[in-house]
């Protein structure tokens, strides 16, 4: 990878973790069903004019955009709301990557490695430290916890259709799913604010909105978004996926790193044994155990 797509990859990996603060601070004056309604709403809008509508069968863009989308952050939005440290979230949610492992096992027969057992094994350790941390009380609801862990397995889902998808011979490029499956959650973020806030208090969350909730809205739809995943799908398509998909590892650290520096959010005891057993479950999941021998043997 040459130094200017790396450090494309880096910022990709910084915006993506400073996104978790974000939204902590955009729900400061809007309820989360109507915050991330309107972050797809202005990432649908006006890009769909630009960008090609991906040629895939309607069923497969519909559960993609209904579980990486509207189930992702329906879950993600309300956890945060709920009190769930934005730093943490961000490390929780990359549990993703073991729901993935065993959904594509149940969906396409494919076969775990010892290296994929040994870090969901190790990362189930550390999410049963989390839940522990989180009846102890440590700064983070048992609910919150475990809307972040739905939102992971909605990811997950979100990844099967994906896979599916790009197995097609018509297969679209990354922007264009992004853009187009975007259209499917504005409709029911919006229905299902409605049945849980009620219009009074969707209407003045409108009325009284901020720049802050404003410039929080933009970095989510723009930023993250359409910047982040268009940066990160070329660099798929230039580079082997080997090359590219480990530095995902970073966003939680930046994630917390932001969190505790921008929010003032701190890790107790149990939580920072739990988050160490997740993020060391994950790189035993992407590296295996014989590359963690190896650099233990050359120190």
């Amino acid at each position: 990878m040459t130094r200017k797509d790396g450090l494309l990859a880096l910022l990709v990996v910084v915006v993506w973790g400073l996104n978790f603060v974000v939204i902590k601070v955009g729900l400061h004056n809007m309820p989360p069903l109507m915050l991330a309604g309107l972050r797809f709403l202005l990432v649908a809008f006006p890009a769909l004019f630009f960008v090609a509508r991906p040629q895939i069968p309607f069923r497969l863009l519909l559960g993609y955009g209904l579980t990486i989308s509207f189930g992702q952050f329906a879950f993600l939005f309300s956890a945060i709301n709920f009190g769930m440290p934005a730093g943490l979230a961000s490390l929780v949610l990359q549990a993703q990557a073991f729901f993935t492992i065993l959904l594509g096992a149940v969906a396409f027969g494919e076969r775990l490695q010892g290296k994929q057992l040994a870090g969901i094994t190790l990362a189930v350790v550390g999410v049963l430290v989390l839940v522990e941390a989180s009846l102890n009380g440590q700064h983070v609801g048992l609910l919150g916890f475990m809307l972040t862990l739905a939102a992971a397995f909605s990811w997950a889902c979100g990844n099967i259709f994906n896979k599916k998808i790009m197995q097609l011979e018509s297969r679209p490029p990354v922007m264009s799913l992004v853009v187009w499956s975007a259209l499917i959650p504005i409709v029911p973020f919006i229905a299902a604010s409605w049945l849980m806030d009620g219009p009074s208090v969707m209407w003045q969350s409108l009325v009284a909105i901020d720049l802050t909730t404003i410039l929080s809205l933009f970095y989510l739809a723009f930023v993250a978004t359409i910047i982040g995943y268009g940066i990160w799908g070329s660099l798929l398509g230039r580079y082997e996926t080997w090359r590219v998909a480990p530095l995902s590892l970073l966003v939680p650290v930046v994630g917390i790193a932001s969190a505790a520096l921008l929010l003032g959010e701190t890790l107790g005891a149990l939580q920072l044994l739990g988050a160490l057993l997740v993020m060391a479950g994950l790189y035993i999941n992407v590296f295996g155990l014989r590359r963690l021998w190896t650099a233990r043997a050359k120190s």
